[in-house]
This record gives C-alpha cells, sequence and structure tokens, in this order.
C-alpha cells in the first residue's frame, strides 16, 4: 500500500476517535502526577500547594479554549465541528483563524490538554505527551486536507500554500466573513469547558489526598470552579437537547 494511502486511511480511523488519546494519555499524566506528589511528600518537600504554578498551567488550558471558541463561533454550520461520522465541509474556512493557521481547533486542542499534561510537574511526559499529539493528529490532518484538497481543488491549494498547518501566522489575518455566534461557541465548546477545569479539580484532589491522606478541598477554588463548570455543562446540554435556543440558521 502507497504510504500516502495508509496515512490517509490511518487519518480518517483516528478521526472518528480523536478525542480518545487525549483522554488516555492525560490517564497516564494523573499516575504520574501522583507519583511526582508522593517522592515530594516522602522528601518532606511537597509542591501541592503551589497554587501559582497551577494558575499558569490553566492559563495554558484557557489560551487552547480562547483559539477554539475564536474558530468555532465564525464558522458556518458543517464546518469546525464535533462531528465522528466522518469529514464534513459545506464550504472552505479561510478567514479569522483560518487564514493564519490550517488546523485552528487542533492548535487550541494541544494548549487546552498541554495544560493539563503540565500539572504533572514532569518535563519528560510533557516532552512525550507533545510529541503523541503530533504524531496522533498529523496523520488526522493529512486526511482532512486530502478530502478537502478533492474537494475545493485549486482554492484549497491556493490557500494551503499561504497558510501554515499548526504554527500561526497572525500577520496574515483576514477579518472573519460571518460575524460571532455565541449560540454555535455554547452549543460546541461546553464539553471541553466542562473538561478543562474538572480535570484540575480531580488533579488538586489527587494531589491533597496523597499529601496529607485525607480530602478536605484546602484549595477551594478548583471545587468551586470544578463544580461551577459541571452545572453550566448540565443546563447547556439540557437547553441544547429540549430547546431550539442553542440553534442558529445557517450556524
Amino acid at each position: 500500500m502507497a504510504l500516502s494511502k495508509e496515512f490517509d486511511q490511518q487519518g480518517n480511523f483516528l478521526f472518528k476517535y480523536r478525542s480518545v488519546l487525549p483522554v488516555l494519555v492525560l490517564g497516564v499524566g494523573l499516575g504520574v502526577y501522583a507519583f511526582v506528589i508522593w517522592e515530594e511528600t516522602k522528601a518532606r518537600n511537597p509542591s501541592f500547594a503551589a497554587n501559582g504554578y497551577e494558575f499558569f498551567c490553566l492559563g495554558v488550558g484557557l489560551l487552547g479554549l480562547l483559539v477554539r471558541i475564536l474558530t468555532v463561533g465564525f464558522t458556518p454550520k458543517n464546518t469546525s465541528g464535533r462531528n465522528t461520522h466522518g469529514q464534513l465541509a459545506d464550504e472552505l474556512n479561510t478567514s479569522g483563524m483560518y487564514s493564519i493557521v490550517r488546523h485552528p481547533l487542533y492548535l487550541g486542542n494541544f494548549f487546552m490538554w498541554l495544560g493539563v499534561a503540565m500539572l504533572t510537574q514532569d518535563g519528560w511526559f510533557i516532552t512525550a505527551f507533545s510529541l503523541a499529539y503530533w504524531l496522533y493528529y498529523e496523520r488526522i490532518m493529512y486526511a482532512e486536507e486530502q478530502y478537502i484538497a478533492k474537494k475545493f481543488g485549486d482554492d484549497f491549494k491556493k490557500w494551503a500554500a499561504q497558510t501554515p498547518a499548526i504554527v500561526p501566522f497572525p500577520s496574515q489575518w483576514r477579518n472573519p466573513n460571518l460575524c460571532f455566534s455565541v449560540r454555535k461557541v455554547l452549543r460546541q465548546e461546553k464539553n471541553g469547558f466542562a473538561a478543562l477545569f474538572l480535570l484540575f479539580f480531580v488533579f488538586d484532589t489527587v494531589g491533597e489526598f496523597i499529601t496529607y491522606g485525607d480530602v478536605s478541598f484546602r484549595n477551594e477554588h478548583w471545587l468551586v470552579m470544578g463544580g461551577v463548570s459541571g452545572l453550566i455543562y448540565l443546563v447547556l446540554k439540557l437547553i441544547k437537547n429540549y430547546t431550539d435556543l442553542l440553534n442558529e440558521e445557517g450556524r
């Protein structure tokens, strides 16, 4: 089998399960984090209460969420979605975030999950996560571009020739063709928003238990943020499933 065809097949397969790798890797990351905290506790040098670093990690994660919001909020229906049944693109996005990078959603995902991976405080794991993310999503990006190239032809080639794949080129920014859709963002980004804060809460809870042998939510801000984000997710989920409030024509 030609390597290009193999990449395409692998990419289409991985596309359906593109949310699985971060979950698996970050599950391993939780184990790494637990070991690091345990070692520091034995050495009587615990870093559990180092909230400054945790907030820095959260900032990295929120940067990724912002990239996704700026991407999704300005795109039309049937593009930049969470579909898992196959490639889908009714039109070629080339403005807004897509004017400075071809895969802004995957760039956003990287920073979101990098923020969580950084909680481990283990340089080797952070490096391994970054490499695994790139190898995994490289196939997906290849398959997506094969699909888009066949569908949009010369328009895709022209756009791809001047727009980098994953490292943004801000000087090329062109204003979005559509207005910002708050409804679409709330509809599509509620999962990532809740997951980000809940993961920080889980990591903090595990760290507290290993350090002190109990859980009394000493860093109560993570409990509050995790609870609020979970509640917001449930409310938006109910609104999406039982009303049309988050629906918008063409978005």
